[in-house]
């Protein structure tokens, strides 16, 4: 049983909101072993909206359509499937009797238009929503399941817990979809591709799919079994041929951050770390704070932007800033051994660069990039050149920072 999500509401074809509903629908199918082949969105149009349907049910044998089930003119959804399918809308007194007295409870009077909401089409089964007015519907079209939910997530999400789930699982046998996502830092999509597409391009059964994100691969295998332990042993087998051919680069395969892992390996290995950043601007410390139980391991951080900070705050000479200027490896190394010095902490991490769009030079392009990890022993520093606009360059920046402070705990 392969599936189609049809997400109705105009608000979703502008910049102001995201359908989320579609990501959590289709975490929940796929752990029942049911893959989302399309998704859609559709304004609030009959005509679309009905276009979209009838395509739908010759290709799908579920169709999920969320949103468009309120009571006002432009919730259509009810209308369009109940004329696309041929089955008339009658008024459900229980419907009914459950949207009058969700208003008395609580002290509010219904407008006559909220009994739209009462209307199911024939032959479908109302599904009670408790969190809201609009019920659910589900029904069945010539072998295709049919399921529509409101569209907000606080009212879908618990009535798909409730009164799908279970149903839609007795319907599936004899197949389960398991995911497992590789996370890969330092490599180069092009490089991560040459090494593995030997190998996954032998394989139909799990498939594979990689994604791009600035300093970061992500390699998503997905296997279809007769039962979880099945497939869990079909992604075993191409996942360790994965592990073999990109080795230390693969930073996780269980969904974490980078920075999680980086606080996993501070805190098995009792270090503690603390940063001092120019051009990341306190992106670091924002990730590194950002994971529950940091501050076991992280002592803090400095931004320290301009250069009368990297010397006041900073610990960095006059004499440095003047002969090497602020985007440098001395600086850069100076920082980090200072902030370690300052926090007390095992390790320092510093960041200065050129982020651009001005102030490049020949020697300095914009998009140059100094990191430096002190410990106890001394700091070593390497100089990087990023491409991109500004947020890329930080993105990359602190991503690259990270994944040094990785490789070096692994050590």
């Amino acid at each position: 049983m392969d599936a189609e999500i049809i997400a109705v509401g105009s608000e979703l074809l502008t910049p102001h909101r995201v359908d989320t509903n579609s990501l959590y629908l289709t975490d929940r199918l796929n752990a029942l072993g049911i893959e989302v082949r399309l998704k859609t969105i559709v304004g609030d149009d009959r005509a679309r909206l009905a276009d979209v349907l009838r395509a739908a049910l010759k290709r799908s044998g579920l169709i999920i359509a969320t949103g468009g089930l309120g009571p006002t003119e432009d919730d259509v959804t009810r209308d369009v499937f109940a004329q696309v399918l041929e089955r008339p809308l009658h008024q459900d007194e229980e419907v009914r009797r459950q949207i009058e007295e969700m208003f008395r409870r609580f002290g509010r009077k219904m407008a006559a238009r909220n009994l739209r909401q009462a209307q199911v089409p024939e032959g479908a089964e109302w599904l009670e929503n408790r969190r809201g007015t609009a019920p659910g519907l589900r029904m069945e079209q010539d072998g295709v399941q049919i399921i529509l939910l409101p569209g907000p997530p606080r009212e879908l999400k618990p009535l798909f817990e409730i009164a799908c789930l279970e149903r839609l699982a007795r319907l599936v046998t004899g197949r389960r979809l398991v995911t497992r996502v590789y996370k890969v830092a330092g490599m180069p999509e092009s490089e991560v591709d040459e090494r593995i597409a030997p190998l996954y391009t032998h394989y139909q059964n799990p498939v594979t799919t990689i994604l791009a994100s600035p300093g970061e691969i992500e390699i998503h295998l997905r296997a279809t079994g007769q039962n979880e332990k099945e497939a869990e042993k079909l992604l075993d087998e191409l996942g360790g041929k994965i592990e073999s051919a990109l080795g230390e680069a693969i930073f996780t395969h269980q969904g974490e951050t980078l920075e999680a892992v980086v606080g996993n390996l501070l805190k098995s290995r009792k270090k503690t770390l603390a940063v001092a950043e120019g051009c990341t601007g306190g992106r670091i410390a924002y990730r590194m704070t950002g994971v529950p139980g940091s501050s076991r391991y992280f002592a803090g951080g400095l931004v320290c932007y301009s250069n009368d900070l990297k010397t006041d705050l900073g610990g960095v000479p006059p004499r440095l800033l003047e002969v090497h200027g602020a985007a440098s490896i001395e600086v850069a190394k100076a920082l980090a051994e200072s902030i370690r010095r300052t926090a007390r902490a095992s390790l320092g991490l510093a960041v200065t660069g050129l982020a651009g769009p001005e102030g490049g030079v020949n020697d300095r392009p914009i998009g140059t990039v100094f990191i430096a990890l002190a410990d106890e022993g001394g700091a070593e520093a390497r100089e990087y050149l990023f491409s991109g606009d500004r947020d890329r360059i930080l993105g990359i920046a602190s991503q690259t920072a990270l994944e040094k402070l990785r490789r070096r705990l692994l050590k």
